[in-house]
């Protein structure tokens, strides 16, 4: 896992921020966390834990506080607070800054950009962009498909069956992610999120017949750029000596960014229709997240009292970091 960071321009361009002064050093700035800074504290002279990493954002009340005092009192307020070189300042509802403010810029080369967008809105896109372009994460062999609005994130080794699977099921009306390479991004601490490598989007590798394109060959509505993860399911070739699940009390996870994700091993042997089994997988790990378990249910019926039925312990099936 490695860590990321994302232009400043780029944020720029993407949140359509106006440029009132763009220093020397814009193009080589890069923002590396996460967390953004309203410089409530700052203003009062407090520095103690000021993150001179960190966009900081200035709205109507942070202008009320330094209309109270006179000029010098501001200058020597901004001053301390531009001296520690953070990245950018953001000035939200158009509020035109004021000399002190650019005069500083200027002298500690810090970037002023301005937006129409009140504090709290340009606040939650620009954290929303910055969680996303910053999440840990990683690429890993697979193939990625929503079935019935669930993830299911197909594993296994090469030639076990998964982008043949992927196939029918975009024959059945689901929708393909990534083939071959899923890249994964942890996008909060319980959220994972699956997409395509740009330059393999939408293409999928059919042995004997080679390369094809999803998009092209089945429409606009066979295909989506990403998806929550929400089980993974392991393909593997039928092992007579194996004992397999029958029941489904089991709780086994993979997991993957620190994210524990519901996982299943499904054999692979002729005659099997692996799409059918994953959308049954997909609907009934539906049912399991809104509190009903079918094994449970019938365990109940057969007149068993689930009280003196051991819990299932929980297993970690493998890990990803």
């Amino acid at each position: 896992m490695s860590e990321f960071s994302v232009p400043l321009s780029q944020i720029v361009d993407s949140l359509g921020l106006e440029k009132v002064y763009v220093a020397d050093n814009y193009e080589q700035t890069n923002i590396s966390t996460v967390e953004i800074n309203r410089p409530g504290l700052e203003l009062t002279g407090y520095f103690e834990f000021f993150d001179n990493k960190r966009i900081q954002v200035l709205g109507n009340t942070e202008f009320a506080y330094l209309g109270r005092f006179g000029s010098e009192a501001q200058k020597m307020v901004i001053e301390s607070i531009f001296s520690f070189g953070p990245p950018a300042v953001i000035i939200c509802r158009q509020i035109e800054p004021t000399n002190v403010i650019l005069e500083s810029a200027k002298l500690h080369k810090v970037s002023i950009f301005a937006t129409d967008e009140n504090t709290s809105d340009l606040t939650a896109r620009l954290v929303q962009f910055l969680n996303r372009e910053l999440a840990p994460r990683i690429t890993r062999h697979g193939v990625l498909v929503e079935v019935y609005g669930e993830g299911c994130l197909l594993t296994g080794d090469s030639g076990v069956g998964k982008s043949e699977t992927a196939i029918e099921l975009i024959k059945r009306g689901h929708r393909l992610v990534a083939d071959d390479a899923v890249e994964i991004l942890r996008t909060n601490v319980n959220t994972l999120i699956g997409q395509s490598p740009a330059n393999i989007r939408h293409f999928i590798e059919l042995r004997g017949i080679g390369i094809i394109n999803a998009r092209q060959l089945f429409g606009m509505g066979a295909i989506k750029t990403q998806e929550k993860i929400d089980m993974v399911v392991n393909l593997e070739l039928w092992d007579n000596q194996k004992i397999y699940d029958r029941m489904g009390l089991d709780r086994e996870y993979m997991e993957i960014l620190g994210v524990e994700v519901p996982a299943l091993t499904i054999p692979v042997k002729p005659g099997r229709n692996l799409a059918v089994i994953i959308e049954v997988a997909a609907m009934n790990n539906r049912q399991k997240k809104m509190g009903y378990n079918p094994a449970a249910d019938l365990l109940v019926s057969l007149g068993m009292d689930l009280s003196a039925v051991p819990a299932p312990e929980k297993t970690i099936v493998g890990k990803w970091e």
